[in-house]
């Protein structure tokens, strides 16, 4: 598969680019993290760290984490970010659900970047682009990172790529979850499938979408233009 080559070339070329020394990617236990974990080991076989990061967390998120560690042979370290978690949001004032747990990513996304500075090495991201065309992820959370390498292929082409990795089929076959809230997944906080998902942003591209109903579709398009804050740079006053 082409792609693969491509990208896992393209992670090499940014990791020198800069001159670091490797890749550090969070492992949530879940199909995209994996794909990355992946195909930065196909050419940085010895300089990839994965980091396993528990924050009251479902047991199988870091199940699964470890069992991609294992399938690819990769150096991890896990740490638990509960007990951090917990003293923040025992001195910040009561909120939400949905801004606590919005904490979890932004937690992950300091140990991450400790890690990459500790060892000189980039941060990947793991956002496709069917999440990042419509804001499924946190600002400064998941979003922050160094490189995107899914960030231009749509959740099925991420589908395609684990298979032709070879990458446990448990995880292949998992529902999408951010793992932020017990019982979470993508497609129940979204209201479509990631099916439904891909065909709109594919419709909005080449305007040729003729199979989704104009509800799914006028439902896609609000959630991009509602999301567009997290995709453009930081809006700066210009001092003329």
């Amino acid at each position: 598969m082409e792609i693969i080559i491509a990208i896992s070339q393209w992670i090499k070329d940014q990791v020198e680019q800069v001159g670091a020394q490797g890749i550090v990617v969070g492992l949530s236990g879940g199909i995209d993290s994996a794909v990355v974990a992946a195909l930065a080991k196909r050419t940085l076989p010895d300089k990839v760290l994965g980091l396993i990061l528990p924050c009251h967390s479902q047991k199988q998120d870091a199940e699964d984490a470890r069992l991609i560690a294992s399938h690819l042979q990769l150096e991890t370290t896990t740490i638990d970010l509960s007990p951090t978690y917990d003293s923040l949001t025992t001195i910040l004032p009561p909120a939400d659900k949905n801004i606590t747990a919005n904490l979890k990513p932004r937690l992950r996304m300091i140990t991450l970047y400790y890690f990459a500075s500790l060892k000189n090495y980039l941060v990947a991201g793991t956002s496709n682009k069917s999440e990042i065309s419509v804001g499924y992820f946190t600002k400064y959370g998941d979003g922050g990172a160094d490189i995107l390498p899914l960030g231009d292929l749509l959740k099925f082409q991420v589908i395609e790529m684990a298979k032709k990795l070879a990458l446990p089929n448990a995880i292949i076959t998992k529902p999408p979850s951010a793992g932020l809230l017990p019982g979470q997944t993508d497609e129940g906080e979204l209201k479509i499938t990631y099916e439904q998902l891909d065909q709109v942003i594919l419709g909005v591209t080449s305007s040729r979408d003729k199979k989704t109903s104009p509800e799914i579709r006028s439902r896609v398009e609000a959630l991009i233009k509602n999301s567009e804050h997290k995709r453009i740079p930081i809006p700066t006053f210009k001092n003329h």
